[in-house]
């Protein structure tokens, strides 16, 4: 069986002037890039438009990528820049967004849709949306992308030492949060103690949701 190209031969041939290798490397992120966006908006549609607006930038700018690290790395480093001047056009009693205190639930609801899903699913979701935005970006990175600590940085342009940090209060922000949110007990325990699981199946719906909304017949 035929190997697969990586993204940064794909990448390769794009700046060469391989459109085909271009159209391949965007279908493969597609997805992903979505999921990324979706939970810190207020409608699908503005997702979408984010995803659209990474793209554009990536194909105007081809030959950026310098391959120090993935292109997944330098992908969602340029979709965290656009989410942020997004937000920045955003005002919340007559004031800027800040990304390191504010959350995008101050913005209004998430666009996923849980009502059928399990209750923790649905906890956690709030959960992360309830973070000020530059701590949810990190843990949905995480636990979303399943992206290194070195990815991460190399993302958002931060030290490694800075991720771990980021992310250690991201954990301890959102198990204050979710035990605020958490109706009983024992749904916080049951949420917390399987939080990999109901971020995997989480994830999961997050994609279900996009795949039926881009064919929703």
């Amino acid at each position: 069986m035929e190997s697969q190209p990586s993204d940064e031969e794909l990448y390769r041939r794009w700046a060469a002037g391989d459109a085909a290798a271009g159209s391949r490397l965007v279908d493969r992120h597609l997805g992903r890039l979505a999921r990324f966006f979706v939970n810190k908006v207020s409608r699908p549609s503005d997702a979408e438009e984010l995803v659209g607006t990474t793209f554009e930038i990536i194909a105007r700018k081809l030959g950026d990528f310098a391959e120090a690290s993935s292109f997944r790395a330098y992908l969602y480093g340029v979709a965290h820049n656009v989410l942020r001047n997004h937000l920045r056009g955003r005002r919340r009693n007559d004031r800027e967004i800040d990304p390191e205190v504010d959350s995008v639930a101050m913005l209004g609801p998430s666009p996923v849709t849980l009502a059928h899903e399990r209750r923790e699913q649905r906890l956690l979701l709030e959960g992360l949306r309830q973070l000020p935005l530059e701590l949810q970006v990190v843990l949905e990175m995480s636990y979303f992308e399943a992206m290194s600590r070195s990815e991460i940085a190399a993302s958002l342009e931060l030290p490694e030492g800075t991720v771990a940090s980021r992310m250690r209060r991201a954990v301890a922000r959102l198990q204050e949060t979710l035990a605020r949110l958490a109706e009983t007990p024992e749904l916080l325990q049951s949420t917390l103690h399987g939080i990999a699981d109901w971020a995997a199946a989480l994830r999961e719906r997050i994609d279900a949701g996009h795949d039926a909304a881009k064919d929703p017949g």
